[in-house]
């Protein structure tokens, strides 16, 4: 099992931040990867359970369910159903703390998931750095400032 994880701080406070982020379906708004999103069968994007349907701005469909949301402890966690990536089992969690000396937010997003044995080392790299790290640097340009 390969397991990834990237942190970071973002100028901004956590509840502004959060409030960009745990919208399920608004990965296009923020990540810039993410070319458009929807939640299958017209369902609520805080429903636990409900699933997302996007695609990348490079090409490829991504399908992903919401496992679990959590408002109090700003956190959300996904599984993905489909993807053109070569990973199973992979489950990812996104959450955020308040960093109260300045109003910043401390980021963390992990993920745990099976592959290929001769892709561990590449898709733990596209995912650490390209997915994980590529959305908090959107998220920190966005904020810049603590806008």
């Amino acid at each position: 099992m390969v397991k990834v994880y990237t942190s970071s701080i973002i100028d901004a406070p956590a509840e502004r931040v959060w409030a960009a982020v745990r919208d399920f379906n608004g990965l296009p708004s923020w990540h810039p990867a993410i070319a458009d999103s929807r939640i299958e069968q017209n369902q609520p994007s805080d429903k636990v359970g409900c699933i997302r349907n996007f695609n990348l701005k490079g090409g490829g469909n991504i399908r992903e369910q919401l496992l679990a949301l959590s408002d109090f402890e700003m956190c959300c966690t996904y599984s993905i159903l489909a993807s053109p990536m070569g990973v199973e089992n992979y489950v990812a969690t996104l959450k955020l703390s308040p960093v109260t000396d300045g109003g910043r937010t401390f980021a963390e997003w992990s993920a745990e998931f099976d592959c290929a044995p001769e892709r561990e080392r590449e898709l733990a790299k596209l995912v650490g750095q390209g997915v994980f790290q590529g959305g908090f640097d959107a998220l920190k340009q966005r904020f810049a400032g603590g806008r």
